[in-house]
């Protein structure tokens, strides 16, 4: 077999593991670099091109991290494809030699326990047994690999003499386990795993070493691991040379480290000279990091904290660093992160995303933010799976021109990105309307129905005072529309009309439904009156609030559409106004592309944003008055 011939195996037909299995290994890199190259394409505001992808020397063998489901049987594996049966997967391909010995030697123990371990080591459904699945983990340092393993039981936890006898049975089966732990699943929650771990047997952290240069990192169950060590180590060395020499100008350089996991790369910066700042959320992870520093004689600092509260600490504190690391799981960093982040960060930021979709969508705002992406490149971490991991390097820049949709004497029309607010605000560096003024001839400009910081699409400022006077009557006139793609959760009326008076006020929405997309509904709506938050607000009002909107919607939605679909924002975008021009009489409709963040989080859920682009009908317009006889 050649290098360029695809890899058999006998279970790629139903397993869902190795999705790229056949294709030849360098057309499966290629379809990986085109993913990212696809994601990057619709930002306008991202002109960086891609380097090429930096392959594995290893695609198969490689695994040395593997959550696998146990069924009757026994049957050691994943769910087949497209359902929910559990396949067995012996000889599996990717499974490190190490990692595949101790599958086998647990395949044939979970056949014939023994029998006061039977609750323990039977699969749920085997007479009285309770094991749902198993986290299998080999680390390696100067001693050699060890092995780290996690049942996962059904509640309630086992009684004592089972779990022993299992410990001792796993044992003599596994002679390189050095960790044993348990982890209890209620049943109805979603992810595979369940509760946090309990350690029943061995060493609590074990040391796992990248690469032969660096400081040891102890890992522990539960702890996040890339699947490929070798590519891990290759991706960590081009980290660290992207953040360049921090420990070499006489004094040791702060460097923000997030979502720092059990610091590998953070204690590889404090060996070289560097003053690392650590933020992790599980608590167990930063506390291993801690340690391994103390271990070690390496200084640096851990705050185990979410980034969203760790970072509007340290700007509280008056905190700067002269360089930064991100790796944010598959959602990516929250808007609020990446405001402080770029307030916080004199330069450079590498960040490291294992999800394009959500990579392209944070550098597009880190852009607007003053932080232009100079460098990326793909990495195979995961040889025959669609993911891809990248590596992005960024230095202060200023922001992107404003796109503009229509010019003349009196009327501006500009393309708003999300997350900046029209006029200023308190908690936000800028606004659209500075950026406007700072354009030649623009210096007077008035804002026209300001859009919330939130809404993307078209935003209209007068050109002065005088002519944004009679632009808002043009708009207030029975000629002017607004429209908005909204996508709302639940499906409810294919139309309608809502009328309901805000803060004192009459205010009046119409809607329509365009499309159904993973049970929430795509609505084209026309405000008929320019009430605070009015669609927002209305659509709340008869249980369909807007997708992705923190004030007035729905959490658990929005929790899931982020970690689903990246959707990071209200999905509301002002698509289209309409208006008599005063000045020259004539009927104009300026409209603005759905933001390709928004188009984004639809395509993720299964929406087409193609349709949308290709322009879809639009709802009846209300009866024209006539045209004003001058201007």
């Amino acid at each position: 077999m050649t290098e360029r011939e695809p890899i058999f195996c006998p279970h790629a037909e139903r397993c869902p593991g190795c999705p790229l299995i056949a294709l030849a290994p360098d057309a499966a890199q290629a379809a990986k670099a085109e993913r990212l190259a696809h994601a990057i394409l619709p930002y306008a505001t991202l002109r960086t091109r891609a380097l090429p992808l930096r392959g594995a020397a290893a695609v198969t063998g490689y695994r040395t991290r593997a959550k696998l489901v146990v069924a009757p049987g026994p049957r050691l594996g994943l769910h087949a494809r497209g359902s929910h049966e559990v396949l067995d997967l012996p000889g599996c391909r990717v499974l490190a030699p190490g990692l595949a010995r101790a599958a086998e030697a647990l395949r044939a123990l979970l056949a014939a326990p023994p029998a006061p371990a039977e609750t323990v080591l039977r699969a749920v459904g085997d007479g009285a047994g309770r094991l749902r699945a198993v986290d299998l983990r080999e680390v390696q340092d100067d001693e050699g690999a060890a092995l780290l393993l996690t049942l996962v039981l059904e509640t309630p936890e086992p009684d004592r003499t089972a779990l022993e006898a299992a410990a001792d049975a796993l044992a003599s089966a596994l002679p390189a386990l050095r960790s044993l732990a348990l982890r209890l699943h209620d049943g109805r929650a979603p992810g595979l795993l369940g509760g946090p771990p309990r350690l029943v047997r061995g060493e609590l952290l074990l040391r796992e070493r990248l690469r032969p240069d660096a400081p040891f990192e102890l890992v522990g169950a539960g702890s996040f691991a890339q699947a490929h060590r070798a590519q891990a180590a290759v991706l960590q060395e081009a980290v660290v040379s992207a953040l360049g020499a921090l420990g070499a100008r006489g004094r040791a350089a702060r460097v923000l480290d997030l979502y720092a996991g059990t610091g590998g790369l953070g204690l590889a910066l404090a060996a070289q000279g560097a003053a690392p700042v650590l933020v992790e959320a599980y608590v167990p992870a930063a506390r291993a990091a801690e340690a391994a520093a103390r271990a070690q004689g390496l200084a640096l600092e851990v705050r185990a904290l979410p980034a969203e509260a760790a970072l509007p600490e340290l700007l509280r504190e008056g905190a700067r660093f002269e360089a930064a690391v991100a790796n944010p799981p598959r959602a990516g960093l929250p808007p609020r992160v990446r405001e402080a982040l770029a307030r916080l960060v004199t330069g450079p930021l590498v960040y490291v995303s294992c999800e394009p979709a959500t990579l392209a969508r944070d550098l597009a705002h880190l852009a607007e933010l003053g932080w232009r992406c100079e460098r990326l490149e793909p990495f195979d971490l995961m040889p025959l799976t669609e993911q891809v991991e990248s590596l992005a390097v960024l230095r202060r820049a200023p922001a992107p021109a404003l796109v503009r949709l229509h010019a003349d004497a009196a009327l501006v029309a500009i393309a708003k990105p999300p997350f900046l607010p029209t006029v200023p605000h308190p908690e936000h560096a800028d606004s659209l309307l500075a950026r406007v003024r700072a354009l030649p001839g623009l210096a007077r400009a008035v804002p026209l129905g300001p859009l919330d910081a939130g809404t993307s699409g078209v935003s209209l400022f007068g050109t002065s005072p005088a002519h944004a006077r009679r632009l808002a009557q043009a708009l207030a006139g029975p000629e002017a529309e607004r429209r908005y793609l909204a996508l709302v959760r639940g499906v409810g009326r294919a139309r309608g009309r809502i009328a309901r008076a805000l803060d004192a006020r009459e205010a009046r929405t119409r809607y329509r439904r365009l499309a159904v997309v993973a049970g929430h509904a795509l609505l084209e709506v026309a405000p008929e009156s320019g009430g605070t938050h009015q669609i927002r607000r209305h659509l709340a009002a008869i249980g369909e609030p807007v997708l992705g909107d923190a004030r007035h919607g729905h959490a658990p939605s929005n929790r899931h559409t982020f970690e689903r679909a990246g959707l990071d924002r209200p999905f509301l975008h002002c698509a289209s106004v309409a208006l008599r021009h005063p000045l020259t009489g004539e009927q104009i409709c300026i409209e603005a592309p759905l933001a390709p963040d928004l188009a984004s989080a639809l395509a993720r859920l299964g929406g087409d944003p193609g349709a949308l682009a290709l322009g879809l009908p639009r709802a009846p317009a209300r009866a024209a008055a006539p045209a004003p006889s001058g201007p």
